[in-house]
């Protein structure tokens, strides 16, 4: 598509598996499989959380809030994927564009915010018990999440403004499944300093602080819990953050692994890479929202009681 500025791009063509149409349908069932698994799992939580009056403490709270923008964040690219594998032209109007952007950048933010306030509820709850239900009261909890929502789409609207500001000259083809921004600055036929710039330092805050505020809360913790006498004390203070912790570390480590892994060199292998490259982020983006709830059922008593009698209330209708 020929353009000189940005107002004549009206749309954009997502590659996705273009390249590997053989694979559609098989990517079709998984990822609407892993979708379904999403909603039911996130759905599931959120109604426990609201149903559950013994669920209604701050750290089922956040919960309730996590559960839900996982399904936001998947719901804003899903659809998308999915439409794209049955669909032999994949396009995007550029203001479609704009808006999925937004909402995924949003809700990754947000994650990374409140995944930052959750370890803050634990680091009170076990290393300062007694004076857990004054920090964290109403007026304090509720500020707290909805302050990662704001952070995070605010942090979304600019970053999101800058790119649809840019001028997008001759190529509109997204070699990607959705409108990833770093796919879509590609595009640009002018300098993107400032956007790698602006980019680079959201990704201190949103990524680098809430890293560096879990690790020292999780030292306060663990150095908290080894000072516990019995080992059965122990086990209970660990088991209360033990589902958190084990979110965060997928939650990260997935990040790390998808922007760590070293480059091929090898030009022939450039293409496989690259598809490897566009799965990974793909699936990170369902592997972490469809584990979320099966990691908090197992691994946390009280949601598991809660699901269970959820599930004796609706067998018994």
């Amino acid at each position: 598509m020929e353009a000189s500025n940005q107002s004549t791009v009206t749309e954009f063509i997502l590659l996705g598996l273009s390249a590997h149409p053989k694979l559609e349908k098989t990517f079709f069932v998984l990822i609407l499989l892993m979708y379904l698994v999403i909603l039911l799992g996130n759905g599931i939580l959120i109604l426990v959380t609201i149903l559950d009056s013994h669920l209604h403490t701050p750290m089922y709270i956040f919960l309730g809030n996590l559960s839900f923008l996982d399904i936001c964040y998947t719901t804003s690219s899903v659809p998308l994927v999915l439409d794209g594998f049955l669909t032999p032209r994949k396009t995007i109007s550029f203001s479609g564009c704009a808006v999925q952007m937004f909402l995924s950048f949003a809700m990754g933010a947000t994650e990374c915010v409140l995944l930052g306030m959750m370890a803050f509820d634990r680091y009170v709850a076990i290393c300062n018990p007694l004076r857990y239900s004054v920090v964290m009261s109403k007026a304090a909890y509720v500020p707290m999440a909805i302050s990662s929502w704001v952070a995070g789409g605010v942090n979304s609207l600019v970053q999101i403004s800058l790119a649809v500001q840019l001028p997008f000259c001759g190529d509109n083809v997204i070699n990607h499944f959705i409108c990833e921004i770093l796919a879509v600055l590609k595009l640009a036929c002018a300098d993107i300093s400032i956007n790698v710039i602006s980019m680079g330092v959201a990704n201190v805050i949103f990524l680098g602080v809430p890293v560096l505020f879990i690790f020292v809360s999780y030292i306060f913790i663990l150095t908290t819990i080894l000072k516990i006498p019995s080992a059965e004390g122990r086990k209970k203070a660990f088991s209360t953050c033990s589902a958190h912790l084990t979110v965060v570390i997928i939650f990260y480590g997935t990040i790390l692994f998808m922007y760590g892994k070293p480059k091929s060199k090898d030009p022939l292998g450039a293409d496989k890479q690259d598809l490897a490259d566009k799965l990974i982020s793909l699936f990170y983006g369902l592997l972490t929202p469809m584990l979320n709830p099966i990691i908090y059922s197992l691994r946390n008593k009280d949601v598991k009681t809660a699901v269970k009698d959820l599930s004796q209330k609706c067998l018994s209708l």
